[in-house]
Order: C-alpha cells, then structure tokens, then sequence
C-alpha cells in the first residue's frame, strides 16, 4: 500500500463504513491520519491491473514494549470484488507479512452481522475469544445503537 494508492483505500474503507457493518468509524479519515495508525511494513493492496480491489493493514495494540508482537488486522473489500477470493489472499499475506516480521498475534474485532468477516478470519486460524457486548454506540443511518463486537485472535505456530 502507497500514497498512490491513497484515493482508492480510502474510498474502499468508505464503502464499509457505507455498509454499516465494518466499523464505528462515521467517515473515512484523511491519507494521513490513517497511514499514521498502521504499521508501514504491514500494509497491502490487491489489484487487479490499475485498480485496488482490497486493501489489509496491521495496526499496533498498544506502544509498550512487551506488546510489540500484538497488531490488529484491518481488511477491506471493494463490494463489486467481494465473494472472489481478494479478501482470503489479503488476509492470508498480510499472515505472512506478520509471521515474517515477527507478530505473534493478530486480532480482530468484528460485528457479530459480518458473518462473511467472521467465517475468513476463522477459515484462517483466528478463534473466537468473546463478544463484547455492548462494546459501542454505532452512529449510523441518521440512528444510534449499541453494537455488540466479536474478538478474535490468531497466534502463530511460527513465532515463539
């Protein structure tokens, strides 16, 4: 993922936000706001010829030392690429990119409705820890409720 490809992620991650079942994040932020929050080895992009389809990114859980192998997966899919196998490719190399930079796990929190989310996270060895309930008020369709968050993990066979 690079600067060029700024318009594209941040127009992908507006689409999920659109949908209203990704995040609880209202609007996408500026490029640099969000390159800000990720870890800049652990950003991808999947493309097919000059467009993004996808983009995964990892994002550090806290600045303490000890947690330094912690990161939280982000991915999203462009709605006219969904169901074609971008969003298994994005999560399984950003995988590879933590395993090779030596994250020892990954986690996620998801709406318990993304069912699509929670069965590619869990075909790619992420477990469910809990929900938590109630985790947040989601501002969304002139509306507000609390949302419930399922928390997954995946901790590598690779790093010890």
């Amino acid at each position: 993922m690079l600067p060029e490809h700024a318009d594209e992620v941040l127009a992908i991650f507006q689409y999920g936000i659109d949908g209203g079942n990704a995040t609880f994040d209202t609007a996408a932020p500026t490029w640099e706001a969000f390159s800000a929050g990720k870890l800049p080895e652990h950003r991808l992009v999947a493309r097919d010829a000059d467009r993004v389809l996808g983009w995964a990114a990892l994002s550090p859980i806290s600045p303490r030392p000890v947690l330094r192998g912690v990161a939280e997966v982000s991915i999203y899919i462009h709605p006219a690429a969904q169901g074609r196998g971008v969003g298994r490719a994005l999560l399984g190399a950003v995988i590879d990119s933590s395993e090779r930079g030596g994250l020892w796990t990954l986690q996620a929190g998801i709406f318990p409705e993304n069912t699509a989310s929670l069965r590619l996270h869990e075909a790619l060895g992420f477990r469910v820890v809990g929900v938590r309930e109630r985790m947040g008020r989601h501002e969304f369709g002139g509306g507000s409720r609390w949302r419930d968050v399922v928390f997954l993990e995946r901790r590598s066979p690779l790093v010890d």
